[in-house]
């Protein structure tokens, strides 16, 4: 059984919470991703994602000054490296997750797996399409 660490995107760039919304989308836009956890004080507290900065910043006529932390998701939800791709799946289904950061057991940040990663893998294609199904839907 595949884990996430065969299927992760490593290298993983974090952005401080004190960063600007607009550093965060050229980030996004260089590094061409759409999610950056947030850190700080070596541990991740949250994440932005470009829809964040759309729908919680620019719909808002929030300046690209904002911080990143006036806009991140808290609370946001993640996976053991070691585990397998049907439990990201299960969890991205249910939480209604396109991209979840993905820790070691030392709790640090070692990757993310976006739903594509998932699908691009044969064994995960029925678990992915399932994810998707689910997080298409409107909540």
């Amino acid at each position: 059984m595949k884990q996430l660490k065969d299927v992760m995107t490593p290298d993983v760039v974090v952005i401080n919470p004190n960063s600007t919304i607009a550093e965060a989308a050229q980030q996004m836009r260089d590094g061409d991703f759409g999610l950056l956890p947030v850190g700080e004080d070596d541990r991740m507290i949250g994440a932005i994602s470009d829809r964040d900065i759309v729908v919680r910043a620019v719909a808002e006529g929030l300046a690209g000054s904002t911080s990143v932390r006036d806009v991140m998701t808290q609370g946001i939800r993640w996976c053991y490296e070691d585990q397998s791709i049907d439990e990201a799946a299960t969890l991205m289904s249910e939480h209604q997750i396109r991209r979840l950061p993905i820790i070691n057991r030392d709790k640090r940040l070692v990757g993310i797996v976006a739903l594509g990663d998932l699908a691009a893998h044969k064994a995960a294609i029925g678990p992915a399409a399932d994810a998707l199904a689910e997080i298409s839907e409107p909540s």
